[in-house]
């Protein structure tokens, strides 16, 4: 997957997209939001940011992976849920709402969290000596191609909230739609590659999906909260932003193999995270209290 046109331009541009998208549908309400639902909340952040990256680390370290796709698989899982979670939790009944909040905290929380994060993986499988970028330079670079969107996006709701309720859905489908042709235009582009790296992280990748999104279901229910609030959950952290990843590992680590976790979850979590959706949905008995 070489810097190129797709990475430099198209695969941010997906992401902005994706973002403004959200935007859309966001108001201050919905960070107000925390304070009516803080158990569903705190879990859902507990679970991406201190569960899945040990999650991550104790899979790269079983399987052995090189030190380039542990780092990956560590990045990937710094990585905030992405935006088609909405839609996943949406086909499975799950709290979109609450969706939409986890979203968009974790989307603001990863500015701090994935620099760390990420440089303690570089530094503990690559060592000391290797080149890191600044952490500011990667909160700048995060927050422009995040937090920019997203607030545009509330800003048009905001003025123009006709616009923004015709816009959200055509948008966020198209967004679906053009990150699944850049996605599929990479593999193509790289396919030879893919399949050399597939046989090494393809199974620590789709193990680190179903724990995610086992753990991510799991944990709400132990706890007691609303299966609504579990599945949406479980949607958030199983769903993971692979575009921001690849472009972090492209554009700013500038290293093709640390995209490659990424590229390769991308792949496979919109198959299980559609079995589980609907085996979900199946299976519900009844109504859930709110």
């Amino acid at each position: 997957m070489q810097a190129t046109l797709l990475t430099n331009l198209l695969l941010p541009l997906a992401l902005g997209i994706i973002m403004f998208g959200l935007g859309l549908g966001l108001t201050l309400e919905d960070f107000r939001r925390v304070a009516r639902y803080p158990r569903a909340v705190l879990t859902g952040l507990t679970l991406q940011v201190l569960v899945l990256p040990w999650a991550a680390f104790a899979l790269a370290l079983g399987f052995g992976l090189p030190a380039e796709l542990a780092v990956g698989l560590l990045l990937l899982a710094a990585s905030p849920g992405g935006a088609t979670a909405n839609i996943y939790s949406h086909l499975a009944r799950g709290d979109v709402a609450l969706n939409i909040t986890l979203t968009a905290i974790n989307s603001l929380l990863c500015l701090l969290t994935l620099p760390v994060i990420l440089n303690l993986a570089l530094e503990y499988f690559l060592g000391a000596g290797q080149y890191v970028p600044p952490p500011t330079r990667k909160v700048i670079e995060v927050a422009v191609i995040i937090v920019l969107p997203v607030l545009l996006g509330m800003v048009v709701r905001a003025k123009a909230p006709g616009f923004a309720a015709r816009a959200e859905k055509p948008l966020r489908l198209l967004s679906v739609l053009v990150l699944a042709l850049l996605v599929a235009a990479a593999v193509a582009q790289e396919w030879n590659t893919l399949l050399t790296y597939f046989a090494v992280v393809g199974l620590a990748c789709l193990l680190f999906n179903l724990i995610s999104m086992g753990v991510g279901y799991a944990a709400p229910l132990a706890l007691k909260l609303p299966r609504r609030q579990a599945i949406a959950i479980a949607m958030e952290i199983g769903i993971h932003n692979g575009t921001l990843a690849i472009f972090i590992a492209l554009n700013v680590l500038q290293n093709t193999a640390m995209s490659v976790p990424a590229a390769v979850y991308s792949l496979l979590m919109f198959v299980t995270a559609a079995v589980f959706a609907w085996r979900v949905a199946r299976n519900r008995a009844g109504p859930e209290p709110a």
